[in-house]
């Protein structure tokens, strides 16, 4: 197994003023319910976010069945380039799982197939059809994948793929994907709406 890395930094401006990552999703927090489905099939959960979501965080995580490190953003609001970079940097795995803290149908098969998947190489990243790379449900060598970040960053790349021109990364593509997982498992939830539509799915 590895690390799961959990990105909460975001403002989520297009949630509202709540803090979208611990907004209750049909009774437990919406990024407890993503560290959950990373329970099994990872060693240790390493949360992203910013210093003022910390207390919210680790009330969300009171209880958790695996050891948890919270990695606070030291310049917020740089983007999830920058959250990835810093929660790997906190990862004590030779790999990991990078999720976003919206995405609480994240398959735990597909990320353990990721994680296996990705061990000849840096990174191993979905790609649906031909469209983006799934970058924030991804699996990452840690040290390979922060410094790409970093590189990424100091040249002022702001897209979450640039990382990857710097890494021996495999594609998953939808095909594989539908072997482990359905493709629910990208679902983000980014507006109230959405947000209302999972806590009927989940309810």
């Amino acid at each position: 197994m590895g690390d799961g890395i959990v990105l909460a930094g975001g403002r989520s401006t297009r949630f509202g003023s709540e803090d979208k990552a611990t907004a209750d999703l049909a009774g437990t927090p919406m990024i407890r319910r993503v560290g959950d489905r990373l329970a099994d099939t990872t060693d240790r959960l390493v949360v992203n976010c910013r210093a003022d979501q910390t207390a919210a965080i680790e009330r969300a995580f009171e209880g958790y069945p695996n050891p948890i490190e919270i990695a606070e953003d030291p310049d917020p609001d740089e983007g999830p380039m920058a959250g990835i970079r810093t929660g790997l940097r906190a990862a004590e795995s030779e790999y990991a799982f990078v999720a976003a803290c919206d995405m609480p149908f994240v398959e735990p098969e597909l990320v353990e197939h990721l994680l296996s998947r990705a061990r000849s190489y840096d990174a191993a990243v979905p790609r649906i059809g031909d469209g983006w790379f799934q970058t924030t449900h991804a699996a990452y060598r840690a040290d390979a994948m922060a410094d790409a970040c970093e590189r990424a960053l100091a040249a002022g790349e702001r897209k979450v793929i640039a990382p990857l021109e710097h890494l021996d990364y495999v594609v998953v593509d939808e095909a594989e994907v539908r072997e482990h997982a359905p493709l629910d498992t990208f679902e983000n939830l980014n507006t109230r709406e959405e947000f209302e539509e999972a806590v009927r799915r989940l309810g």
